[in-house]
């Protein structure tokens, strides 16, 4: 039988599932849409490794690292949500950094597929060298 049977016929948990998944992300292309209107009612959060960001990133992103957040979160405007991405979906970074700022009461979502999504989509990307702003000088993995 198919484990996931009782769950996937629970059609209230299903619909309540899915709609966190479309208020609480969002794609590529509307994220471009937005920086290209309005990218001064946003924050852009990029918490893959430092090096990573500097070889491109999503133009008006952050770089922010997940153990330094308490000590670097003032950088983030609390008045606007804060759009969140690392390498793709499978990485954890995003959804924990996510969660360590909902805890200080930022509003935040998640760009879904990541940078990877970002870059198969031909959007623009920024490149960076190591004397452009950071704001993590802490460049060790998590």
């Amino acid at each position: 039988m198919f484990t996931h049977e009782k769950i996937t016929n629970d059609f209230s948990r299903a619909k309540k599932f899915f709609e966190n998944i479309v208020s609480y992300t969002i794609g590529p292309y509307t994220l471009s849409d937005i920086i290209e209107e309005k990218s001064n009612c946003i924050n852009i959060a990029d918490v893959r490794e430092y090096n990573d960001y500097l070889n491109g990133h999503i133009p008006y992103a952050v770089h922010l690292q997940y153990k330094d957040i308490d000590k670097n979160i003032e950088i983030l405007d609390k008045n606007k949500v804060t759009i969140i991405y690392t390498y793709n979906d499978t990485c954890p970074r995003a959804y924990n950094t996510s969660l360590k700022l909902i805890e200080k009461h930022y509003p935040v979502v998640v760009l879904r597929g990541g940078f990877k999504m970002w870059k198969k989509s031909n959007l623009n990307i920024i490149k960076s060298s190591s004397d452009d702003y950071n704001i993590s000088d802490d460049k060790s993995e998590d």
